[in-house]
């Protein structure tokens, strides 16, 4: 029996070696050896994605707005002076931290050298808006003219300093405040402005709440004696809006609000400003406590958690005056510019989902928010979710369920615009395409855990971005929640392959299909894209074609071969009225899919981008890029084939071949 099994085992090891022979024979075609596989060296992206986190950023990343200054004082609002009466007060037991020694008080701050008390209203006026060295040149009249285009600007008037009787930590100081300010300058004083801003010595709890409470200290019972409360018979800690529990004193602070009220630590200015002057609520989540819930627009506007761009990143919002996290905040996204009054009607592209299925896809080239879009450019691009209700047809979904979910409440538009780190978005983490979905109806404020966002913006890269908080004082790491504002960071559409990003979103539920069809540079460096957005229902009366002509030449010496792709396709008259405002000048294209192959031994062929928009009648080149491996095995020559195919009509295709050598 033992010898059966041996014999066994012998005639199965002796026919696996004779298959595992004959399937190698094959494979090298009779004993030849294998061609290798020609892998080609990744064609570099047209429009790479180069995120940079809010922590790394200092004062050098700014960049200028190419060919204008709006601190420049030739430049007057041709709008309106938003006139802000700027008053400022003290208490016994709180003095202004400006006027303190150098790195004296418990937080460590001021960072410069005092300021006579009664200087502090100037001081904190000119550091505001007047450009000097202190605030790096940046002002809050020359951030509201740069998202204006010119339109709005900013001047502060000091009033103070005034001193309130009682402890900083009492109920209703601003009404004390108005009254010893009215009193001081007389009962009609108001009356001479349009905002009243008063800041209060001392701090934001915002803005220390986290680095002297969590960050700081272990846990509650490790806080130290000058962060308690001076009676002892009360705990060291209190609750505050976001966790459990920070450092007394961090808590005992005043939380700056939309009435313009803050504290010397406050960077958020120019958010509460856009609070009370254009009447627009708050757009944030809480990151830290679950349910989970994604930011809305994160450091993409200021109404969310752009309020703290700027150097150094949200962990620097304490520093004393603000000169880091805070400092710079974000611009607006499009809805908010165009419901503040900061664009010209012509230069926003305005579809309707309905329209978009009876006209066919729309094409526009969108600029730079930071800067007016010159002659033929647009500024952004809005669909609006017509037709059936509901208009959006997302499916509802808890979002205590899921933290990625947009909620359960109905979105009215999408928009498309394009961010570029230049101005006050020299602070975004990235430039590129923004697409976000927007409600008409601005909520007054975020809503618990923020369930009532009204600027949901796309996340290209919706993964965990999986980056380090901070860390606790034992060293321990503490991540980024999945709703913290810097999963956004790499929220931007790129154009073209191996972007790092995506090139395109389809919205299924809501049957639109968006394309970032290609990127530019301008000479002055201004960024701008094609975009263009369809139906997925329909696509409009056009008669749809497509051809390629093939080179007449061989490939350029970086192996560049250059087809002509045309629009074959013919266009048809379409009505004005498809669209809220007559957009048939967008509506003169068709987007083609491209892909690339190659018959050869050795030879490869690549795009860097397989999107093109042409106009009916026009054409565009389109480079392939052609390379082979210097093996012996390589053949002489191969055969690469274009091809393209109508988004509109895929039934229109066409394929172009040319022959190469060696």
């Amino acid at each position: 029996m033992t010898s059966s099994r041996h014999r066994s085992a012998v005639l199965l090891f002796a026919f696996a070696f004779l298959l595992v022979f004959a399937q190698s024979v094959v494979a090298q075609g009779g004993g030849g050896r294998r061609p290798p596989i020609f892998e080609p060296k990744p064609l570099p992206p047209i429009d790479p994605q180069v995120v940079q986190d809010q922590d790394s950023m200092t004062w050098n990343d700014y960049r200028p707005i190419p060919g204008i200054d709006w601190t420049d004082p030739k430049h007057k609002p041709t709008q309106r002076t938003i006139r802000i009466a700027l008053v400022m007060a003290d208490h016994e037991d709180q003095p202004f931290v400006m006027t303190l020694p150098k790195h004296s008080d418990p937080f460590g701050n001021p960072q410069i050298d005092p300021v006579p008390r009664d200087s502090i209203a100037r001081f904190y006026a000119d550091f505001w808006n007047k450009p000097q060295p202190l605030n790096h040149y940046r002002t809050v009249h020359e951030y509201w003219m740069e998202l204006s285009h010119g339109r709005i600007g900013v001047e502060f008037t000091p009033f103070g300093p005034y001193r309130l009787p009682g402890s900083y930590t009492a109920a209703n100081q601003n009404a004390r405040l108005d009254s010893i300010w009215r009193a001081h300058e007389g009962e009609k004083i108001a009356e001479g402005y349009d905002l009243i801003m008063r800041i209060y010595a001392g701090y934001d709890e915002t803005t220390v709440w986290q680095e002297f409470g969590e960050m700081k200290f272990q846990t509650r019972d490790d806080i130290s004696p000058e962060f308690c409360n001076p009676d002892r018979s009360n705990p060291c800690w209190v609750r505050t809006r976001y966790t459990d529990w920070t450092s007394w004193l961090a808590g005992s602070y005043l939380w700056s609000n939309s009435a313009i009220t803050m504290g010397e630590s406050s960077g958020s200015i120019r958010h509460e400003i856009s609070h009370a002057a254009f009447r627009i609520g708050d757009n944030n989540n809480n990151p830290y406590v679950t349910p989970y819930r994604r930011v809305g627009a994160g450091p993409w506007d200021v109404m969310d958690r752009g309020s703290f761009n700027g150097p150094g990143g949200p962990h620097r919002r304490w520093v004393i005056p603000v000169t880091e996290g805070g400092a710079a905040p974000a611009g607006l996204l499009l809805r908010q510019r165009i419901y503040f009054g900061f664009t010209d009607s012509a230069q926003v592209m305005r579809l309707s989902r309905d329209g978009l299925a009876r006209s066919g896809l729309a094409v526009g080239r969108v600029t730079a928010r930071a800067v007016k879009p010159p002659p033929g450019e647009l500024t952004g691009i809005v669909v609006r979710l017509d037709g059936d209700k509901p208009h959006d047809r997302t499916p509802p979904e808890d979002p205590s369920r899921n933290p990625l979910s947009q909620g359960i409440q109905n979105y009215n538009e999408y928009t498309m615009e394009v961010v570029q780190r230049i101005g006050y978005d020299s602070f975004l983490p990235s430039s590129g395409v923004i697409i976000t979905k927007n409600k008409d109806q601005a909520s007054t404020t975020g809503g618990p855990n923020a369930f009532n966002i009204f600027n949901w913006v796309i996340d290209a890269n919706p993964q965990d971005i999986q980056m380090v908080d901070f860390k606790r004082p034992n060293g321990e790491v503490v991540m980024r929640t999945i709703a913290d504002y810097r999963q956004l960071n790499d929220a931007t559409f790129h154009a073209g392959l191996n972007s790092g990003s995506q090139y395109e979103w389809i919205d299924v539920h809501n049957r639109l299909h968006f394309y970032i069809v290609d990127v530019h540079h301008a000479e002055n460096g201004i960024l701008s894209y094609t975009l263009a957005v369809r139906s997925l229902d329909g696509a409009g009366p056009h008669t749809r074609g497509v051809a390629i002509t093939p080179p007449t030449a061989g490939p350029a010496p970086d192996g560049r071969l250059t087809f002509t792709l045309r629009n074959s396709g013919r266009a048809a008259a379409t009505a004005a009225s498809l669209h809220p405002t007559d957009s048939r000048r967008y509506l003169q294209n068709d987007v083609y899919r491209l892909a690339v192959s190659v018959e050869g031994q050795g030879w490869a062929a690549q795009l860097q981008n397989v999107l093109a928009a042409v106009p009916f009648g026009g054409s565009q080149q389109i480079p392939v890029f052609v390379s082979h491996s210097t093996d012996e095995s390589t053949a002489e020559s191969a055969v690469v084939t274009l091809r393209a195919v109508s988004e509109s009509d895929p039934t229109k295709s066409v394929t172009a071949s040319f022959t190469v050598r060696r």
